[in-house]
């Protein structure tokens, strides 16, 4: 019997080529465009700061901005998949409004004559309520596009009209309020905060996880015999992922409770209130924890997963992925109604920080949550496009609506900033793909 050897993979060190900038690209495997998202992020906080006399950059508009852009950068990560597979959704706002409006109604009418006002299980069965409707919802909309062949576009704009005015219907235009205790948790604030302590500790975890990420990655590479980034380059990417993620938390931290609401936590706890008064600092809010915990998650489904691989193989070509035997119909009704939940998350979102539904909730919040994703680097082609991107897309949006309000810009001149930018991310794509061929 003949004696046989079997060659296991071997790895070698990424080859560089070029300048130093590319070659220090190279090794590190950025991403070029979120580089400059990020670089022009950097330039429009650089500019507010300076045309607001220093007041964009306060820990104050920096925590109420990540609060802001909390529901939109949790719609922005499933408008990435839809839009990969070549669909958009332009109802995501009027789905946003009345799932709101049908939250709030289970919480203030429905369920206080059964369980009791502020009932512990108030908040779980409202938020069960909205996400089963939201799936549904988004369920229904996409088995209309697979199935029966009309155009996403056409689908979504009459959900567009459908749900804003039944948003308006469920109880004639009124407003819903208050919210649950527990509920409005969720919408941030002082209550909706963990705490500078626990924002200590959740900034060190996820610097934990950074590491291991990077670790883990490093040794599938050696595994499969893929080419591996130099030490210095994982040293780097570590380094710069945990001052980032440590920087961010001291600045959530640096903001303190207002006044009138710490003279109350002190009354509640039987704190003496000092002199110089008490600086209690609020860190991280529950909302933004809700925005990253699902782009993790989403990142995670999107690249680790084979519903993840299917998506990107039906954005790329979908007649190849239809003859690869993908399901390409209900892949594309699974995206519509992971969609819907996601408008749902982000309606709960929303309704807790106002701790009220009105039929106007939502509204534009489809053309942010658009925006968000295409400057986030997603390709209206098709086939390309980062959960993370889409989150710094939802926060330069966020930035400039911020930016802007601080300037006492008028709301009509605000929608048209909002406008030109859109436009020059979608000529920034065709630009970045005409290159790329």
């Amino acid at each position: 019997m003949a004696n046989t050897t079997i060659a296991t993979p071997s790895s070698s060190t990424l080859k560089t080529h070029g300048s130093a900038l590319q070659r220090f690209l190279q090794a590190t495997e950025i991403d070029t465009r979120l580089l400059g998202m990020i670089g022009a992020l950097l330039i429009i906080w650089i500019g507010f700061q300076i045309t607001t006399d220093g007041l964009f950059l306060t820990p104050r508009n920096l925590w109420n901005l990540t609060v802001q852009a909390a529901s939109v950068s949790v719609m922005a990560t499933g408008m990435v998949l839809v839009i990969v597979t070549r669909n958009i959704d332009l109802s995501v706002g009027s789905i946003l409004g009345f799932v709101g409006m049908i939250m709030a109604i289970t919480q203030v009418k429905i369920l206080p004559p059964l369980i009791g006002f502020d009932n512990p299980a108030t908040w779980i069965i409202a938020l069960a309520v909205g996400i089963a409707l939201g799936t549904a919802i988004g369920a229904f909309q996409g088995l209309i596009i697979a199935f029966l062949n009309v155009p996403a576009f056409i689908v979504t704009l009459g959900g567009l009209l459908i749900w804003r005015a039944g948003a308006f219907l469920v109880i004639s235009g009124a407003t819903v309020a208050p919210m649950d205790t527990k509920f409005r948790l969720m919408g941030g604030g002082a209550e909706g905060s963990i705490g500078a302590t626990a924002s200590w500790i959740v900034g060190v975890l996820a610097c934990l996880v950074i590491v291991a990420s990077i670790i883990n990655s490093r040794k599938q590479r050696k595994r499969f015999g893929f080419p591996l980034r130099p030490m210095w380059a994982e040293y780097f990417l570590s380094a710069v992922g945990c001052v980032m993620v440590l920087a961010a938390v001291a600045v959530l931290n640096s903001y303190y409770m207002p006044v009138n609401l710490a003279k109350k936590y002190a009354e509640a706890h039987n704190i003496p209130w000092p002199e110089g008064g008490l600086q209690i600092p609020l860190g991280i809010a529950i909302p933004v924890l809700m925005a990253v915990g699902i782009a993790i998650a989403m990142s995670f489904l999107t690249t680790r997963t084979r519903f993840g691989r299917y998506v990107f193989a039906i954005g790329g070509n979908p007649e190849a992925a239809e003859l690869a035997g993908i399901k390409t119909r209900w892949v594309t009704v699974r995206i519509f109604a992971l969609m819907g939940a996601l408008c749902a998350i982000a309606a709960a979102i929303s309704t807790a920080r106002l701790n009220a539904a009105t039929n106007a909730q939502g509204t534009l919040d489809e053309l942010y949550t658009i925006a968000a994703a295409v400057i986030g680097g997603t390709s209206l082609a098709g086939g390309m496009g980062t959960i993370y991107g889409a989150v710094l897309g939802a926060i330069v949006m966020q930035s400039l609506q911020s930016g802007m309000v601080l300037l006492r810009i008028d709301t009509p001149l605000q929608s048209i900033v909002i406008g030109i930018v859109l436009v020059m991310a979608v000529w920034l794509d065709t630009v970045y793909r005409g290159r790329a061929k």
